[in-house]
């Protein structure tokens, strides 16, 4: 046989393997999402619509009953079983927890975050969860984390609101918050204020470096994971970018470390007798025990997400939902005023403290409402250990992926209503005007079962002092013409921020 036989005959078993490779995965996928087309799968659909993915997903799901399967490209390793069955998600995330964990292909694709409690498994990430409970619920820690807002919004906040009320010009409410949050957590984590948020809206390059990050985690979850790995391989494209990032961050965050021992040294040579409360994160890690330094950096890295991020989503869209819903502004207005009086017509405007605003039952809806309709982590997936079925009947492979959308979820009719698309404070509302009740699995904006967010409280207390400062005292006004858009990140923040004016609020 000649060479062009050989090559006939392998391109012929090529083709044949192809073909049974093909009906092999159409006779699998019981209920695909989306149309498998061959090699491709259903990539080429989701990369058409990246630009409105979450959305674009919410009306597929909703389409085929709140479960199916996406396959990506052949041999690539993007096959998930996608849900927004809120007794799919309370198996997987409660009852049987011990079967789905995060996985070698989440820790690959969220590398950044090192060894931390957002990609631990088992043990190590028990004893995460352990450490960092005990540091949340240690004597103080609530008085220093209200202490820090406070000093924050006075010598911050409040300045560079009221120099954009006297220039009345048009400002990134978005950038704001991202400054406000990263200034607080690096005074809550590190001890340290950078002082981002200024009236001169300064550069900083480790602020910018966290966007990059994780967009560029985002950018691995929507491409076949052998195109980043080359792209990390040689340097190029995202790839390229994010290792420029986290090799900023992780500079930033040794810095802060060494700085930290330095400190740690200095105060055991001083022979104090008595350890202060009211310390910093890291300095808390560090007195517990011997930590290495890269379980502090992973430790700080996951905290800064969890703790800057997610509030500067929160508050964004929460702003932009109160903004556009002038009835609600109203209602929390009336809340405020009924409970403290008007808190604008002090000639110092105070902030609230944390017994305060846990009075507040209809801001504290309000931003319920908020985190429903755009969820700060707007997906989560998990992976099975051993195979298994869910309530909703889908099976599920020993190592297969399954992936919640935590924003469809939120826009489901079958969870919240004929109306689940409307901003509506009130359905969390009783009767008897307390808080009504809504199981996590339903409400997953801060996840559910063991791994519950172990901030979940001190998250509430930071956005509901921030937002009752600001609402009492300025009134948000979005520019004209501006729309709403979500990015492409692991956070759902706002695509090219939050376009606002900025006035003093009137007696």
């Amino acid at each position: 046989m000649g060479m062009h036989g050989y090559a006939y005959a392998a391109a012929t078993i090529a083709v044949f393997f192809c073909i049974i490779h093909f009906f092999h995965r159409r006779l699998c996928c019981k209920h695909p999402l989306l149309t498998d087309y061959p090699i491709l799968g259903m990539l080429p659909q989701l990369l058409y619509n990246l630009c409105h993915i979450h959305d674009f997903f919410t009306q597929i799901l909703k389409l085929h009953g709140g479960t199916g399967e996406f396959t990506g490209p052949w041999f690539t390793n993007m096959d998930y079983l996608v849900t927004i069955d809120p007794l799919n998600v309370h198996h997987v995330l409660s009852k049987s927890f011990h079967n789905y964990v995060k996985g070698p292909l989440f820790r690959d694709i969220f590398q950044a975050f090192g060894d931390g409690i957002f990609t631990a498994d088992s043990q190590p990430w028990k004893y995460n969860r352990d450490l960092f409970h005990s540091l949340f619920k240690r004597k103080g820690f609530e008085v220093f984390l209200e202490k820090t807002i406070h000093n924050k919004v006075r010598s911050s906040l409040a300045p560079v609101l009221d120099s954009l009320h006297q220039q009345g010009c048009v400002v990134d409410l978005q950038d704001v918050f991202n400054r406000f949050t990263f200034d607080n957590i690096c005074s809550v984590v590190l001890g340290n204020d950078p002082n981002c948020l200024s009236v001169d809206f300064p550069d900083v390059a480790i602020e910018k470096a966290f966007n990059q990050a994780e967009e560029g985690i985002f950018y691995r979850h929507v491409v076949p994971r052998c195109v980043w790995k080359l792209q990390k391989l040689l340097q190029i494209g995202q790839e390229k970018k994010m290792t420029k990032a986290c090799k900023t961050l992780d500079q930033f965050i040794h810095t802060c470390i060494a700085s930290k021992r330095e400190d740690q040294r200095k105060y055991k040579e001083n022979e104090k007798a008595e350890a202060d409360d009211h310390v910093d994160l890291l300095t808390s890690l560090m007195r517990e025990e011997a930590h290495e330094d890269k379980f502090l950096r992973d430790a700080v890295f996951n905290l800064f997400v969890a703790g800057r991020d997610t509030i500067t989503s929160a508050l964004t869209w929460f702003f932009w939902l109160v903004a556009t819903n002038p009835i609600a502004e109203v209602k929390i207005l009336e809340e405020l005023k009924d409970k403290f009086g008007n808190m604008n017509e002090k000639s110092s405007p105070g902030v609230l403290n944390v017994e305060e605003v846990k009075k507040l039952v209809y801001l504290h809806g309000a931003i319920c409402e908020s985190l429903r309709l755009f969820p700060p982590i707007p997906f989560e997936f998990k992976q099975a250990i051993e195979a298994d079925v869910l309530p909703s009947g889908h099976g599920v492979d020993a190592g297969e992926t399954i992936l919640f959308s935590l924003y469809a979820m939120g826009r489901c009719k079958e969870i919240w209503g004929e109306d689940c698309s409307e901003f509506k404070p009130e359905r969390w509302i009783s009767q008897k005007g307390g808080m009504v009740y809504v199981p996590s699995y339903k409400f997953i904006a801060f996840n559910a079962g063991p791994r519950t967010c172990l901030g979940k409280d001190l998250s509430f207390i930071q956005m509901k002092m921030v937002a009752a400062f600001i609402l009492s005292n300025y009134c948000v006004q979005v520019v004209e013409d501006f729309v709403a858009t979500t990015n492409l990140s692991i956070v759902l923040l706002m695509n090219y921020g939050l376009k606002v004016r900025i006035t003093k609020r009137g007696n």
